[in-house]
């Protein structure tokens, strides 16, 4: 019959084929091969009757049709695992599962949301509400910020259900802190841009660049809202560099989706962009050239209070999930 859905596997490849935009990751996910994936997406585009990725040569992109699939079905099996929770625990233990894990915008969209998946299998219980927030960004390292995102025990009905993703010193007085992520720093520009821009040969040619700034980095270095343009300039060996006018953005997010977008190049946090790199949507023209961050990410809850099952399970998580990867041994 014409209103039978697709089997539900195929969704699940199309769900992480489109969240990585990487065959690849996305079979890296599912434990299968990335042909088996592809074989999926194929099957799936079969039944509908409409392509939903461009395979391009070494990326992949969304069609419009994909780009109308996918909130649907990241919606659906959100709710599906809602309900296996709900028949699994019931209403008064999934009160108990619930936690609330405020995160700055650019490392929640660019790094935890597709790390999330591998959360929820290990706990499908947990009830986890993710809010993306910039007053997770702490660039001066006051603790003033905590106190909109680390409520007091009981005021949300959920003692201790509370933990903040912040990105600033790391240095937070009256609350447990457990570093998380030192990012490196870099440019990063769509390959369209880079290819229609004059050539970038040396970092002093981005002096003449359209450069996007974040303006979450203006305190890595001197210089106000180009401020952490102009310490990874003199990191790489510019004297006195004198920029051409940019274009400004109120966080991470914003300023990585622009440089998708060809608007220019960006000044990126490695692990928020690294998915992105491997897909090839963005390049780094300058890759050996890398300025660390001289703020963290760090996990941060209130200190003295009793952390329940669900928040002790996401801090476990979230800390391996943030440990280096072993690099190989040389051959």
């Amino acid at each position: 019959m014409q209103d039978r859905l697709p089997a539900l596997p195929l969704f699940r490849s199309f769900e992480a084929a489109a969240r990585h935009l990487s065959f690849k990751l996305a079979a890296a996910e599912l434990h299968v091969t990335p042909a088996a994936v592809s074989q999926q997406i194929k099957a799936l585009e079969d039944q509908l009757g409409q392509p939903l990725f461009e395979r391009l040569t070494r990326a992949l992109r969304l069609t419009p049709q994909g780009e109308a699939l996918r909130g649907p079905v990241r919606e659906a099996f959100e709710a599906l695992a809602r309900g296996v929770q709900l028949a699994r625990t019931g209403t008064a233990q999934q009160a108990q599962d619930q936690l609330t894990v405020w995160a700055p915008p650019g490392f929640a969209s660019q790094w935890l949301v597709p790390r999330l998946p591998a959360f929820h299998a290990l706990h499908p219980a947990v009830d986890l509400r993710l809010v993306s927030s910039p007053e997770a960004v702490d660039q001066a390292g006051a603790a003033t910020v905590l106190a909109a995102l680390d409520p007091p025990p009981n005021a949300t009905g959920h003692a201790g259900s509370v933990l903040a993703i912040v990105y600033g010193s790391g240095r937070y007085a009256g609350h447990r802190v457990a570093p998380l992520l030192v990012p490196e720093l870099l440019p990063v520009c769509a390959p369209g841009w880079l290819q229609a821009a004059p050539p970038l040969t040396e970092p002093a040619d981005l002096c003449r660049a359209t450069l996007i700034h974040d303006e979450t980095l203006a305190g890595a270095g001197r210089g106000g809202e180009a401020g952490g343009w102009l310490h990874w300039l003199a990191a790489a060996g510019v004297p006195h560099p004198v920029l051409a006018p940019g274009r400004r953005y109120s966080n991470s997010t914003l300023a990585i989706e622009a440089a998708l977008a060809g608007v220019g190049v960006a000044l990126a946090a490695q692990p928020m962009v690294a998915q992105h790199l491997a897909a090839g949507t963005l390049l780094a023209p300058f890759p050996r050239h890398t300025l660390r961050s001289p703020f963290t990410y760090a996990l941060v809850a209130r200190d003295g209070v009793a952390e329940p099952p669900a928040a002790a399970a996401f801090r476990a998580w979230l800390i391996a999930a943030a440990r280096p990867a072993p690099r190989a041994a040389a051959a």
